[in-house]
């Protein structure tokens, strides 16, 4: 008999994966009435929490009819891998690696091996640690287990492949993983890390800007680089003090470099205050031109982005080294606050043709065009900006009173590749692992899979996604093709009556809680932003923790934040909060709800009143400004899916008034 070839051998994983599709998937797009599925997600669902904990119990205790159901669902390897890694220092060895070497194929064996690993290093078994490591691991570039190899060599005594590798985790500007310490204080020992060496990193570690890490290295060279550490530290937590308290040091390279850092520190607080103490170190120290035109492009940046006098004088007076297309944004933004409608046109018009070209800009020079009398030029360029479906697409068709470019074309399904997509086993499990609340897990291993799919095939994972309620990934799949044009698979419509609910208890439009949540998270239960905010309206845990309390609503910290209902509860609350704060100013809450309102107070003119579209430009936030113009793109959008009408998004710009004239502003 001849043998199949080793091309033609399938890993054991990868045949059980394909057993289960035989067996279990459903043979159309919509579930028999004999479908295992609803059971087996139930039964999933019923176990996963107490198997997490390392408790096999509730598998023990199914009747066998239920336990073989369980058996043959695609995700019962997500269960034994949990339970492994729940007892992972007590399961026999050979169960793990039975294990992994049956399930390599799978995210949840790859973690497990990773867990393994991880406990031979801390049970001091580092040559079973090594093992895997230089299989699995090595040139990752990794430093926890980059060190832990390393821990493993030197017990091993092997000496010469050690000393490079550690001096490369040793040269860097921030300090390392713990599991480092064994392998530096090596180093140590075998005066490899000498002065040369310290003071290598040290230099890192001040370009890096972590101070606290150079003068602990400092310590190690002199006492003059201990000092310089220590200058450095202060220029960072008090600049104003360090700029004032220069006038007895010497002139020298470091120095001028710790006072550009000063004042670009202090400039974040206080550009008038900046700007007075930089032109006075200025004519005392030999600063660089670069140094110079550096300090100044940023504090004539923030003097604009801060609102203050001069800025515009500031930002046109910068040497024509310190220009670029920041500068030119906030030039323009500058003359579009003040009503400068000649010289906006001037600014836009030194901007680079892309720049120029963007939406924003076309927008804002049609209007200061029809402000300078130029209505035909105004109107022609209004007129192609509003067939597009955008935030300006939708304001130059206000200006214009024509209907928005809503244009929505849903995918074309195919229903043969459908199928075969959804029989794929990986997408499979991805879906399941959406359906029973693994979402973190299944977005892993659904974008893992797409970046291998064609362009077509990805279209129909859109759809795909957008069937099964997966919102988030049917709207990422689109994007990455370019395809904007179904707006049911773009912007759905989940959680419905929980949105008009909430949002009517909140008096505020669904339609506006909507954007919210599809602006935070793509309508994501369980995803976290990099500030801590959590779930489908991104809310921080003081937040919900206080807003919970005002309602009384049960709050357990992440469990209420994830769970959708308790969420856009919340959320809507808060947004509601919002809108009454700013005397019912959608613009002003909305900003307010991303950047918080402490920083919406401080964005409120002085004095008198401004067009909200004007305020959205004048935004400091790169972040904050998208996201806005990026909600009511939306809200707009989702009114005229839930009810088939135009709502005109100049309706909701209303006037932003001064802090005196925004009652509930003024009371607080």
């Amino acid at each position: 008999m001849t043998r199949p070839s080793a091309a033609c051998r399938l890993s054991p994983s990868i045949v059980a994966l394909l057993l289960w599709a035989v067996m279990a998937v459903p043979t159309t797009l919509n579930a028999r009435p004999t479908d295992p599925l609803p059971q087996q997600r139930e039964l999933f669902r019923a176990a996963i929490a107490s198997v997490e904990r390392g408790d096999w119990s509730a598998i023990d205790k199914l009747p066998a009819t239920d336990r073989q159901i369980l058996e043959s669902y695609i995700l019962w390897p997500d269960l034994r891998a949990a339970w492994l890694r729940a007892n992972i220092r007590s399961v026999p060895a050979a169960d793990i690696e039975s294990f992994v070497e049956r399930h390599g194929a799978l995210r949840p064996a790859r973690e497990l091996r990773y867990r393994y690993a991880l406990n031979f290093a801390r049970r001091g078994n580092l040559p079973a640690y090594l093992r895997i490591y230089e299989q699995f691991y090595q040139g990752q570039d990794i430093a926890k287990l980059d060190c832990l190899a390393l821990q493993a060599e030197i017990q091993a005594g092997r000496h010469q492949r050690v000393d490079l590798r550690a001096l490369d985790l040793w040269m860097v500007g921030k300090s390392q993983v713990s599991e480092c310490d064994p392998v530096f204080d090596y180093l140590n020992g075998r005066r490899l890390l000498g002065t040369a060496e310290h003071q290598e990193r040290y230099e890192l570690a001040i370009t890096a800007r972590n101070f606290t890490l150079a003068r602990w290295l400092a310590k190690k060279i002199d006492q003059r680089r201990v000092d310089i550490a220590t200058q450095w530290q202060q220029a960072q937590s008090n600049p104003e003090d360090f700029l004032t308290g220069n006038g007895h040091w010497p002139d020298d390279e470091t120095l001028r470099e710790q006072l550009v850092y000063a004042v670009e520190r202090l400039t974040y607080r206080d550009p008038e205050i900046a700007q007075h103490l930089w032109a006075d170190v200025a004519t005392r120290y030999r600063f660089s031109q670069v140094q110079q035109h550096r300090t100044a492009q940023h504090i004539a940046l923030w003097t604009a982005r801060d609102r203050l006098p001069g800025a515009y004088d500031l930002l046109t007076a910068l040497a024509p080294a310190a220009q670029n297309e920041e500068v030119l944004r906030w030039r323009a933004r500058t003359s579009l606050r003040h009503g400068k409608w000649e010289r906006l046109l001037s600014d836009i018009a030194l901007m680079a043709d892309a720049e120029r070209g963007s939406e924003e800009w076309r927008y804002w020079r049609a209007t200061a065009l029809h402000r300078s009398g130029q209505l035909l030029a105004a109107k022609s360029e209004l007129e192609a900006l509003s067939l597009e479906r955008s935030y300006y697409g939708f304001l130059a068709a206000d200006e214009l009173g024509k209907n928005y470019a809503l244009d929505d074309a849903g995918l074309m399904a195919d229903e043969t590749k459908l199928l075969a997509l959804e029989n794929r086993p990986e997408i499979t499990r991805a879906r399941e692992l959406f359906h029973v609340g693994q979402d973190s897990r299944g977005r892993s291993e659904w974008d893992a899979v797409l970046r291998h799919l064609s362009d077509d095939d990805k279209t129909q994972a859109a759809i795909l996604a957008h069937r099964w309620g997966w919102h988030s990934r049917a709207i990422a799949a689109a994007a990455s093709l370019g395809e904007y044009d179904d707006l049911s698979l773009r912007y759905p419509l989940p959680y419905q009556n929980t949105f008009e609910e909430f949002s009517s208890q909140a008096r505020i439009p669904s339609t506006w809680a909507y954007g919210i949540a599809r602006s935070e998270s793509l309508f994501m239960r369980d995803v976290k932003s990099h500030a801590g905010a959590i779930g489908l309206m991104q809310l921080m845990p003081t937040t919900g923790r206080s807003v919970a309390k005002q309602i009384k609503l049960p709050y357990s910290g992440l469990a209420t934040l994830t769970d959708p209902e308790s969420n856009i509860r919340l959320g809507t609350t808060y947004l509601g909060q919002m809108a009454q704060r700013y005397g019912g100013n959608q613009v002003l809450a909305t900003a307010a709800y991303n950047a918080g309102p402490h920083r919406v107070d401080r964005w409120l003119p002085e004095d008198g009143s401004i067009d909200a579209r004007i305020w959205i430009e004048g935004i400091p936030f790169n972040e904050t400004r998208k996201y806005v113009k990026r909600v009511l793109a939306a809200q707009t959008i989702f009114h005229w899916r839930l009810t088939g009408e135009i709502r005109r998004l100049s309706d909701e710009l209303a006037v932003v008034r001064s802090t005196a004239e925004t009652p509930q502003v003024a009371r607080r």
